[in-house]
């Protein structure tokens, strides 16, 4: 009996005998343990799996009777020869498909199911590395066990089964459709009748209904670039036209590109995979053009309900009047994504289209986890749940922002603060992004590389993507710290070295004076600005935000040469330490390993570098960095 073919997991709920029975099954059915295969002794089968003699005869003795294993007198145990023979098309060996038949099924089926480029987020086992930095892997400690327990146990009362077990058709179970509607839409400012509903698998399933209605070879169809390559390919597989519309800070840009359109994609509340929001008046441009211009417009409410910074602008659906937007949410990012629960809210014509076209592929999701989900939804743990997500996706995403903010690399940008679970990280032009993806993975690190999202991938910015959906907040610092020791192991010999610079470094009292009185200026990896001054006495003083709303004191030092620094909060509240060049008006900081790790715009007070006016320069000329200095 080979060791590989048993693994006794210590948190299954079966008991280490089923356990063994199981995989012996598993062997023998699928051929792993070939018909007269001997197996080990119970003796030695015991000892390799480390369990009591007894435990692996009674599995034994119980497959014997069932008729998976013989035993022969003095012979040993042995996978019963007749077990298989019963079985449809076995002929006693295991075949591999021949190069014939892969040539006959590659030339027979018609269409090959594209799910976009492979990539972070696709590893089956992202859950085993330490620091699952990706968006969209559902956390389990965040599941509200109790509460669905109860919703399920409600769903499984006698009057309950009797709904959602008999023949329905293709009906949604009317209760959930009815908590959707007055619940869940009302909040995005949506009023919709319940024929104007119709219940999904999720998303992916929702977006493939409407991509088989809607697309064919006579449309075309505009989809944010980078944008969702999911929805990019199933227009395409549809024979769409795809038009690539650019991104920017207030989401899909609106022009003339968009008008010969027929249906235009977007995510506005949080656009994947940036995470920008679409401005107030970005949305009324849509909408406009649309109407004008005869455009349908999908709605894909992604992350609508994850957003703690501003109140949320209502959906696109909200502000239709002409019913030319079909909205698509899930309830995926919220539960679980094993329970496989979306909607799509449009126009009853199109609803019953939909509906029409899920009869031919499933009828309808089960509706008794329809039944669970109304009542999740009735008792009002959808809403408690919401606000307990917000604090804690909240924490997380600000444990994120400051660790990238106070734990230097390379300097680095990150996606303004809107809410949601992600951040969208620029990097320098000449930084490899998919080299440094795989050197972070095999440090138990996984970050998502966002080439895969661009519709023309030479044309990429340079960027990735972290995401605090996955992992808890007290391994994101210690997770970007070992991030940053990647990043500084991929730069070395490609960014500037303390002993490559002109000129030396300060020292002594040269650094004293000048860091006497010296003003500093930049802004944060997130855009905000931040002014920080070094006073006399050895104190330090900050404020930061466009409004001065955060503020910060410390102190400042120096010693051996290096200048050393230490907020109360900010950094963490340690002390750090570097070595100071100051070219004309630029500051360079670099760490113990002569490595530059930042550069600012600095006033000095002292008498090292001279200016011509007491005013501050202004913010949009100033040199931008990645942290407090």
């Amino acid at each position: 009996m080979s060791e590989s073919i048993i693994y006794l997991d210590p948190d299954s709920s079966l008991t280490l005998q089923n356990q063994i029975r199981q995989k012996l099954v598993d062997g023998i059915l699928s051929g792993a343990l070939p018909p007269g295969h001997k197996l080990a002794s119970s003796r030695k089968l015991a000892r390799q799996l480390n369990v009591a003699r007894n435990t692996v005869v009674l599995a034994y003795q119980q497959l014997i009777a069932e008729g998976y294993l013989v035993g022969r007198a003095r012979s040993g145990i042995f996978v019963n020869e007749e077990m298989l023979e019963t079985r449809v098309g076995y002929s006693g060996a295991t075949v591999a498909s021949s190069e014939a038949e892969t040539a006959v099924w590659r030339r027979r089926t018609k269409r090959r199911e594209i799910a976009g480029r492979v990539g972070t987020r696709d590893l089956p086992n992202w859950n085993e590395y330490p620091y699952p930095f990706i968006d969209g892997k559902f956390d389990a400690s965040l599941f509200p066990l109790a509460e669905w327990r109860e919703a399920s146990r409600l769903s499984l009362s006698v009057a309950d089964i009797q709904a959602w077990s008999s023949d329905s058709g293709d009906a949604d179970d009317a209760m959930l459709v009815d908590e959707i509607r007055s619940k869940i839409l009302t909040r995005r400012g949506i009023q919709a009748r319940s024929d104007e509903i119709l219940i999904t698998m999720g998303t992916q399933n929702s977006l493939y209904l409407i991509s088989r209605l809607l697309a064919d070879r006579s449309v075309k169809a505009a989809i944010e670039e980078p944008g969702s390559t999911e929805m990019r390919e199933l227009l395409r597989q549809n024979s769409a036209t795809v038009i690539l519309q650019p991104v920017d800070e207030e989401g899909i840009v609106v022009d003339e590109n968009l008008r010969d359109c027929d249906l235009v994609y977007v995510t506005p509340s949080h656009q994947i995979p940036t995470a920008v929001f679409m401005s107030p008046a970005r949305r009324e441009a849509l909408l406009q053009m649309a109407q004008k211009d005869d455009i349908l417009i999908v709605e894909d409410d992604y992350e609508c309900e994850i957003n703690y910074l501003n109140r949320p602008q209502p959906a696109l659906r909200s502000m239709d009047d002409t019913g030319r937007v079909i909205y698509v949410a899930s309830f995926s990012k919220v539960l679980a994504p094993g329970i496989r629960l979306g909607f799509i809210v449009a126009d009853a014509q199109f609803i019953q289209r939909a509906r029409a076209l899920r009869r031919t592929v499933m009828n309808h999701p089960p509706l008794n986890n329809q039944r669970a989900a109304a009542f999740f939804l009735s008792l009002g743990h959808y809403d408690a749940l919401m606000m307990r997500l917000g604090r804690v996706l909240q924490e997380r995403r600000i444990a994120l922002r400051d660790a990238l903010n106070w734990t230097r690399g390379v300097p680095m940008e990150i996606s303004p603060e809107v809410g949601g679970t992600t951040y969208w990280v620029r990097t320098p032009v000449d930084f490899d992004i998919e080299a440094f993806a795989r050197a972070a993975a095999r440090r138990g690190i996984l970050i998502e590389p966002v080439r895969k999202y661009y519709g023309k991938e030479h044309e990429a910015e340079n960027c990735f993507r972290m995401g605090v959906t996955s992992l808890p907040v007290e391994r994101i610092r210690p997770g970007v710290t070992r991030l940053v020791e990647v990043i500084r192991t991929q730069v070395r010999g490609k960014v500037e070295q303390l002993s490559t610079t002109t000129g030396d470094w300060l020292k002594g009292e040269d650094l004293k004076v000048a860091m006497t009185g010296a003003t500093i200026l930049y802004r944060e990896v997130y855009g905000a600005p931040c002014t920080i001054r070094y006073h006399s006495d050895g104190s330090m003083t900050g404020v930061l935000g466009f409004s001065n709303e955060e503020q910060d004191v410390g102190r400042w030092r120096t010693d051996d040469d290096q200048f050393y620094r230490q907020w109360s909060r900010w950094n963490y509240g340690e002390e750090k330490g570097y070595f100071i060049v100051i070219d004309g008006e630029q500051i360079k900081f670099f760490n113990k390993d002569g490595q530059i790790v930042d550069t600012a715009f600095v006033r000095i007070g002292g008498g090292l570098a001279s200016r011509e006016s007491d005013d501050l320069p202004d913010w949009s000329t100033t040199q931008s960095s990645t942290g407090p200095i």
